[in-house]
């Protein structure tokens, strides 16, 4: 079963392509045009063996939001795609991740039932050339594109750079686990029969 697809959006803001493997190891090639969310998005490929090609040409003549948001989006539907119909996968994952005095939560059930639950501030306005602000809505877009229940919690840290870092590090490792084939499975994890 090949879990790589290839995800094009074209709006009147954005103009994104992704190619995403669940089952690569850990590759990317990286242009959104924001150096520090290339840095967040090459931590995650690398951390969750997702062979990851993205190019994006947004409107930063504006700002940052709808560059990120949209590139949020896409992952999202990459995500989705990539499963199918989510036969034999682990369905949960959860990782909690430490990076010097920062520690953060990440729980994924990828249940098709859209929801986000993110507990995480961060102190300055900008990280490199990222709104910080828009950590939170990058992962909203990930996880109502994906069908996702993600929770993305701080619990300890002072570091911005470490806390943005060990968010896109976490969700990584979780969604690893996650998308994991588990041969013990018959079909779908739900007692419904379908996800």
């Amino acid at each position: 079963m090949t879990r790589n697809v290839l995800v094009q959006r074209n709006t009147k803001e954005t103009k994104i392509t992704m190619s995403l493997n669940l089952d690569g190891t850990g590759k990317a090639s990286l242009n959104t045009g924001i150096g520090f969310f290339d840095h967040m998005l090459d931590g995650f490929a690398r951390h969750g063996f997702f062979d990851l090609d993205l190019a994006v040409d947004g409107d930063l003549n504006v700002d940052s939001h709808h560059t990120i948001e949209d590139t949020g989006i896409v992952l999202g539907m990459a995500i989705k795609e990539a499963l199918g119909n989510k036969a034999g996968i682990c369905r949960y994952g959860s990782m909690i991740l430490p990076m010097d005095e920062t520690l953060v939560l990440c729980g994924i059930d990828l249940s098709g039932r859209p929801y986000l639950n993110f507990d995480g501030a961060f102190t300055v306005e900008r990280l490199g050339d990222m709104d910080t602000e828009m950590a939170r809505e990058f992962f909203y877009a990930v996880s109502y594109a994906a069908g996702m229940n993600l929770h993305i919690k701080v619990l300890d840290g002072t570091n911005n750079h470490h806390i943005m870092e060990a968010m896109f590090k976490a969700f990584a490792k979780a969604l690893d686990q996650a998308t994991q084939m588990d041969e013990r499975i018959q079909g779908v994890l739900s007692t419904k029969g379908s996800l």
